[in-house]
């Protein structure tokens, strides 16, 4: 029995299922959005989320985080400098999963998984609270 074992394979070798990932992470950062099976989107948002968190402050630390898994100095630049600035006044949630059917072919069900930038949140307003 494998206790404590999350996460998801892919069938895939690990080297092969982490080469996927990152992948996946890079094209969201690159495109700010990407058409992908329901189960990967699970996975890529939570690898995301997780660098954008990392990235909204900005220390050579996060920035070396942020390289090991992107391998590309400019994409790291792009995250730090103009993705991660949208996001510093929202807790979490920066990506969203819109369902777009199944795919041909095997019926795999697709997502497009896509950064939700600031205007897009339109977080409602705290009613202001009346004297009772």
């Amino acid at each position: 029995m494998n206790h404590r074992m999350g996460g998801r394979k892919f069938s895939l070798p690990s080297d092969q299922r982490q080469a996927l990932l990152k992948s996946l992470v890079r094209a969201l950062f690159v495109y700010q959005t990407i058409q992908t099976t329901e189960t990967r989107a699970k996975d890529v948002r939570k690898i995301a989320e997780k660098m954008i968190t990392g990235a909204r402050v900005d220390n050579l630390h996060n920035r070396r985080t942020a390289r090991k898994y992107l391998n590309d100095e400019t994409l790291v630049r792009h995250l730090f400098v103009e993705i991660a600035p949208e996001f510093k006044a929202t807790p979490g949630g920066y990506t969203r999963m819109v369902k777009i059917g199944p795919r041909r072919g095997d019926a795999a069900p697709m997502v497009q998984l896509s950064l939700c930038t600031e205007r897009e949140f339109g977080l409602p307003q705290m009613p202001e609270k009346t004297g009772r």
